[in-house]
């Protein structure tokens, strides 16, 4: 008996590719495929043609192809049979996939899923509240810059940066941060996540001793870890990074001292000017990472950590994740001025830029007070949030939490070994996305778990404290 056509083939008249053609396909595919088996025969063009409803002209057609292609045999007053061509010994490869490189290898590893029980939920650390994003002023800006001619910067010749943001970035950091700079110090890029990056490869080879602090943020371990370099942890406490424990081959020192993340310590001058000496003394560079300095609401400013050196010690990072939002994908780097010629060439052949038209229209809330009004309004907002998840937390038996001077996430320690765990996931399940602590830490783990507070509704600080309390009085599962 011939192959039943209906079970290989269904005509589309709706198709695009022609009815002959579509019959072609089908019976190809499933010759090759053995489907049809070899030798198996196949209906007459009469016979097929009434199967299928369609003309016998499209039956000849298709068979002819078929034919053409050496996959059915066709012989006068006989039925087409099915020929499947075995290929040569020779010919016959296995397929093979392609693999990661080592550099792929580590690049490819993430260690930020350690850091969190599940895939969604409210209060991750690190976001900001996009209900407070000045939606209308950043829509009629960014239409604004959009409708004007950039010249050679809508090409490729403000590829390191718009000169307005550059400019306009200048002006801020020497007033609010103590940094006198020039615009060719500034790179822009998407982030501060490809700051680090572009930061890594240039400086430093597989194997290099990068020290940053532990607990510390788990971006920069990502990028450090895939550059290849080894990590040095140095602990910290309530003033930040401890100098003295940091190692004498460290060629970066990571650090995030206007808030250190995750644990909230603000590095004094004292040490500010100790880490600079120490820098100098074995020439080694600092990322100075200015991690939520914009949130400051307890004790006297201080300038950034690279304001009180020579200029030549630190490469300093900015963006606006969380003053605006982290999705428009604009940052800054501040780079020494020997470095401005390497960092600009490696900035180019990495692809880090950022777009032109959300760097000028962020240049133009800068430079009208937009910027600065709208900053003063979100500290207000979330120093209110962040001292109210403080409140609720800070009597809790066996939890260790700080006041928080600024930021949009809260970081607390267990006593209690198991602890992190059994509260995340308690967490979890009211719908919290909060972080481990024991995921941000390099050397000996530390548990707890980091709370982001930006969107904190009047309701969680109570719900978090009385999920934390239950889970933490219950007997722990042997």
């Amino acid at each position: 008996m011939p192959v039943f056509l209906p079970a290989f083939f269904q005509p589309d008249a709706t198709r695009a590719d022609p009815l002959p053609v579509q019959l072609f396909a089908a019976l190809g595919t499933a010759i090759r495929a053995g489907r049809i088996a070899d030798g198996e025969t196949l209906p007459s063009t009469r016979h097929a043609a009434q199967v299928l409803g369609l003309s016998r002209s499209s039956i000849t057609t298709a068979y002819d192809l078929l034919r053409a292609e050496g996959i059915i045999e066709m012989r006068p007053g006989r039925r087409p049979r099915a020929r499947l061509l075995a290929l040569p010994a020779a010919d016959r490869v296995e397929s093979i996939a392609p693999t990661l490189s080592t550099r792929g290898q580590r690049m490819a590893h993430d260690p930020r899923k350690a850091s969190y029980a599940t895939e969604s939920g409210r209060l991750a650390p690190g976001l900001p509240d996009e209900r407070a994003f000045p939606a209308d002023l950043w829509a009629q800006t960014l239409r604004r810059q959009a409708r004007q001619a950039q010249g050679d910067e809508a090409g490729y010749g403000g590829y390191h940066g718009a000169q307005a943001l550059r400019e306009t970035l200048c002006a801020r950091l020497a007033s609010d941060r103590g940094l006198a700079v020039t615009p060719e110090q500034i790179l822009i890029t998407p982030g501060t996540q490809a700051s680090l990056s572009l930061i890594t490869q240039i400086m430093t080879d597989p194997g290099d001793i990068i020290a940053m602090e532990d607990p510390g943020y788990v971006g920069a371990k990502a990028s450090f870890l895939a550059g290849g370099a080894t990590l040095c942890p140095v602990p910290v406490d309530s003033d930040g990074m401890q100098v003295e424990a940091l190692p004498q081959e460290a060629r970066l020192i990571y650090i995030t001292p206007s808030n250190q993340y995750p644990l909230g310590g603000r590095m004094g001058l004292g040490r500010r000017l100790a880490l600079l000496e120490r820098a100098r003394n074995q020439g080694a560079l600092i990322i100075e990472d200015d991690y939520d300095s914009e949130f400051l609401w307890h004790g006297r400013e201080i300038a950034a950590l690279a304001a009180h050196g020579s200029g030549t010690e630190c490469v300093y990072l900015g963006s606006a994740s969380k003053a605006l939002l982290p999705g428009l994908r604009l940052g800054w780097m501040v780079v020494p001025a020997a470095l401005i010629d390497p960092m600009r060439v490696a900035h180019r052949t990495t692809g880090c830029a950022a777009n032109l038209h959300a760097q000028l229209a962020l240049s133009e809330v800068m430079a009208s007070g937009q910027y600065r009004r709208h900053l003063r309004h979100i500290a207000r907002l979330y120093q209110s949030r962040g001292e109210a998840l403080y409140e609720a937390l800070r009597d809790c038996e066996g939890v260790t939490v700080a006041r928080p001077r600024g930021g949009v996430q809260l970081g607390l320690r267990f006593e209690k070994k198991g602890a992190e765990t059994r509260c995340q996931n308690a967490l979890a399940e009211r719908g919290y996305r909060v972080a481990r602590l024991s995921a941000l830490c390099l050397a000996a783990p530390q548990e707890g778990l980091v709370i982001g507070f930006a969107t904190l509704r009047p309701s969680d600080p109570a719900r978090i404290a009385a999920a934390i309390r239950k889970t933490l009085s219950a007997p722990a599962e042997s």
